[in-house]
Parts: structure tokens; sequence; C-alpha cells
């Protein structure tokens, strides 16, 4: 699914460039903050010193009283109460965090007493960069694009620890780096690399700073502090059990991304909020390189290969015929409608496409499910389906007779590879390998005649090689064999038309990594497979049927 998405800038003069927040008094006693474009315009009336700001301009049928501090809706003429609170300011920069503020103040509220400081590694941490933002100047540190300016005198380098020294949880190699990075002077960086400058203050507009000389400061690190810097603060936060935010390309040969990777680290913990910079999982869709004389077949199972063909169609009986075995005649129809036609049992039939030869007006119950219909209906909803001789009840999908779909023609391989999956460390792999090519759709197809494609072929998928998974691939196989695994439809995924898409049978596809959710480890998907396999009328039955 493809959605468009935006980015908002915000005045530092404004609401959150201040840090406002104003919240509204839920049902449960609780404070809810307003949109953020609401509370500019509730921040801008009040601002303004007027007595009170409609919000039906902006789609809101609610009054703000400043006078009473309520929220009134004009339909209704329900009050809430709203305050008026003071947070950090967006977007977070660094500074000090202003004293928690609100207005009205709760009655009886007592001042909290002061907290005394932490000593543990990352508090200490974050202490030593507010400490070099102190230094760097007063001003506001914020990301902008700077053009490339001459080269400077190149700066002596920060001192490494003594030879033997022990850093203690990597804060040895942090304050040893800070010094020297807040005095020297700045690297020449090309026009297209975002470099950290300082604004003269958190409401001057952009751009009104650009003739004023750049301070010396955070604004001249280089790749290799940055770096330092980074895994410093990984190694700390890491150890304290923060939970870590990923940043690709950290180590990469581009200076840009390992650049800006540590200066949000430098950011987030001058505005104290804990941050570790880790390398972001990887997709591991393939097992390593497995020979053939690593390949086993299954125990078990028959062949390592299955095909299909195309649909056999069964001939000799006509849609009366096979519904006669799933249905009991019904003399006295319930007072109920047919949930095919959405009319009443007791009238005739609503359908209106092609006649079937039977009278609109007879009524049908389904022998296992007991469910109700025309009979007129049945045959129709027959005659539109695949007609290979099954039903499956409209209402509760219990399924008659032996259920086949409209998978095109290929290819199933299957057998054991020597590497385990996430989650399954005591067995082997089951690696099943679909193969369908393209062609044209036949009849049973939703555009008979047109070509289709079949994308991202051959498609790997993967089993552990347990009791459980192998019970799996049987029933798999049996659904391959009634065209079951693939249709043809549109992606949901591209949103192509005409293509070999899934069947509501899902498949694991990533061998060594679960960031699509189509991976392991997976506690669950060995029960839910089965019961989508259900679902279609594939059971521990079916493979004796299919012996029969």
């Amino acid at each position: 699914t493809i959605r468009p998405v935006r980015r908002s800038y915000y005045d530092p003069s404004s609401a959150p460039g201040k840090g406002v927040v104003w919240e509204w008094e839920n049902d449960s006693g609780t404070w809810t903050p307003y949109d953020m474009d609401v509370g500019i315009t509730i921040q801008r009336a009040y601002e303004k010193q007027h007595p009170w700001v409609d919000l039906s301009a902006i789609g809101f049928c609610y009054v703000i009283d400043f006078a009473t501090m309520g929220q009134i809706n004009r339909q209704t003429q329900r009050k809430r109460r709203v305050r008026r609170r003071l947070d950090m300011v967006y977007p977070l920069v660094s500074g000090t965090l202003p004293k928690s503020q609100s207005w009205p103040a709760s009655p009886g509220a007592a001042a909290a007493p002061p907290v005394p400081a932490c000593t543990c590694p990352q508090c200490l941490l974050v202490m030593s960069v507010k400490a070099t933002v102190s230094a760097a100047g007063p001003g506001t540190t914020t990301l902008q694009p700077r053009k490339a300016a001459p080269a400077p005198p190149a700066p002596s380098k920060a001192p490494l620890p003594a030879p033997g020294a022990k850093a203690p949880d990597g804060m040895a190699v942090v304050r040893g780096s800070l010094k020297p990075l807040a005095v020297q002077g700045g690297r020449r960086q090309a026009a297209s690399t975002p470099a950290l400058s300082s604004a003269g203050s958190t409401s001057s507009p952009p751009g009104a700073g650009s003739a004023k000389a750049a301070r010396p400061g955070l604004s001249t690190l280089n790749r290799s502090h940055l770096q330092r810097l980074a895994i410093a603060q990984s190694r700390v936060l890491i150890a304290s059990g923060v939970p870590t935010v990923p940043v690709k390309n950290l180590t990469g040969s581009s200076p840009v991304n390992p650049a800006l990777a540590g200066i949000t680290g430098i950011l987030m913990s001058a505005a104290g909020l804990p941050v570790c910079l880790t390398r972001p999982p990887k997709l591991v869709l393939h097992p390593p390189p497995v020979s053939k004389s690593e390949i086993q077949s299954i125990p078990g199972i028959s062949h390592t290969c299955r095909k299909t063909t195309k649909k056999q169609a069964k001939k000799g009986k006509t849609p009366e015929e096979v519904l006669k075995k799933y249905l009991q005649k019904v003399r006295h129809p319930p007072d109920e409608d047919c949930t095919i036609c959405m009319e009443r049992l007791s009238a005739p039939s609503g359908y209106k496409g092609p006649q079937p030869a039977v009278k609109p007006d007879l009524v049908g119950k389904l022998v296992k499910c007991s469910h109700v219909f025309h009979l007129h209906c049945l045959v129709a909803m027959y005659n539109n389906g695949n007609k290979d001789g099954s039903l499956q009840c409209p209402t509760c999908k219990t399924i008659y007779g032996v259920k086949t779909g409209t998978q095109p023609p290929g290819k199933m391989e299957y057998h054991i590879i020597p590497h385990a999956l996430p989650g399954h460390a005591d067995c082997k792999t089951i690696r099943i390998i679909y193969n369908i090519p393209p062609g044209v759709q036949g009849p049973e197809h939703p555009n008979p005649g047109k070509s289709f494609t079949a994308r991202g072929f051959p498609r790997h998928c993967y089993l552990p090689d347990s009791e459980k998974g192998r019970k799996v691939l049987k029933l798999l196989l049996v659904a391959w064999d009634r065209r079951l695994i693939f249709a043809i439809g549109t992606s949901s995924t591209t949103g192509e038309s005409d293509t070999v898409i899934w069947n509501e049978i899902h498949h694991k596809t990533e061998f060594g990594s679960n960031l699509t959710g189509h991976g392991y480890p997976d506690i669950n998907y060995l029960d839910n497979v089965l019961a989508e396999l259900a679902a279609q009328g594939i059971t521990e039955e079916s493979l004796a049927q299919e012996k029969d």
C-alpha cells in the first residue's frame, strides 16, 4: 500500500516552537493534548489576549474560553476543562528541560523535591555531552545545510588513552575525545553534506543568522570522532538496557551517514533522551550456499518434485446432480432471507443472471451446516465458480466434496538442507521451491484468453524439519495437487492485475530473519498454516483420501 507523506515546518515563535502544549480533560480525568495545528491556533489567540477562540474555522465545533479555561461544544453545550502546559520545544533540541508548568495550577500541588544527580555511566555520558554543548555557545543546535568553506589548518588529533589503560564501559574514550572537539577548527565539507550550525535563538527565522560567523563547536565534528562517540554511547546504553535506534551504514564508505548518525546521538543525548546507535538487522532471505551432495530427500515422502497441469473438467454431471448430494429439499421455508439473493425464502429467488433449469421458488438445506438457500441461487453460485464437483456454504464456509482451485500449471520442489531456522535450532530445514511460468488464462480464470504474469518465481519457502513441519509439508502437497496454493488475480503488494498471487495459505519466505513478518522465529506459524489449510478443506483426513 502506497500512502503520501508530508513534512510540516513549525515556526520557532509558534506553540510547538516554544514548547507550549494545550490539553483538554477527558472523561477519565486525565489530560489529552490537542493536535499540533489546533494547539497553534489556540496559542495564537491566547497570545493576542482574545477572550475566546472559535475552532470551527479549522473543522472543530468547539469554543475555547480563556476566562474560564474551558472548552464548549457548540452543538451539545458540554463543557470540558483545558489547560496550558510548558514542555520541551519541538523538535527536540539541545538545552535544559523547562520546569513543568500548567495553568490553571492544580490546587494543593506541592513542588517535587529535587532529585539527586544519577551517577550511572549513561547519565555521566549525557552530562559530558551537555557540557560540550554549553562550551560551544548558547545558541540552539540545528541541522542545516552549509556551503563549502575554505579548508582551515588541520586540527590536532584527539588524545588517546595511555597504553594499558582500561576504558570502563567505553567512557574513557568519550571523555578523552570530547574536550578537544569543542575547540578545534572546522573541516571543509561538500555542499550537499548536512552539518551542525548554531542559530542565534529559537525564535530567529530561518536564514537570520546566515551572515554571522559560525561558532566553533559541534559543527566541526569529523567522521572519526562521531564514530568514536557513537560507539562509546552504544556500549554504555546497550549495557544499561536502553532500546536501540538503528541507523543505516554507520561505518559505510560515505561520510554523510555516519556523520548524521553521530549527530543524532549527540542531539538526543544533549536533550536528555536515551539513544543507542546500532546497525539495523539485515534481511536474510536465503540460507548459505548448499551443494547438491548436502541436499536430502524427506523421509516418508516419495519424490522431491511435483508438477501440476491444466484442470481436467469433470464430465457427465450437471450442477443439479452435484447439488443433490449435499442438499435436502425444504417444503416449508423459514421466515428469513436467502443470504445469496437477500430475498425472503418464502418468495422466489431474486437472482437476475442466466437462469438455471431449476424453479426459482424451490428451497434446499445443506446437510452438514443446515443453512437454507434458494436452489436457484445455489445452482447459479455453482455455475459461477470452479465447477469441480464441490460446494462451499456461503454463510459458514463449510466445504462439501473436494475443493479445488485455479492455480496455473507449475512445479513444486521440496528437500532438506543442512541449516537451522531461527527458533528451530534442534532440526534442519525443509526448503520448498515453487516455479510457475507466465502463460495464458484458461476458462476458469478471471480473464480467459488473456496473458498473465508470474513475478518473483522461483519462490523459496521454508519449514522446520520437525514432525509438525513434515505434517504441514504433506498437507501443502495436497493443496498443490488441488491447485489451491496460488491463483490469478490482483497483487496486494504491487497492484498489478492478471498476475500469479498467493491464495490464502501463508508461507515463510525469509530464511534467517523476520523483518517482513514472513520469516522466523514465529512460534505460532505452523498452527496458523494448519488452520488455513483446514479452511480450504485440507486436513489429515485428506491425506487418507489422496492415498485412496
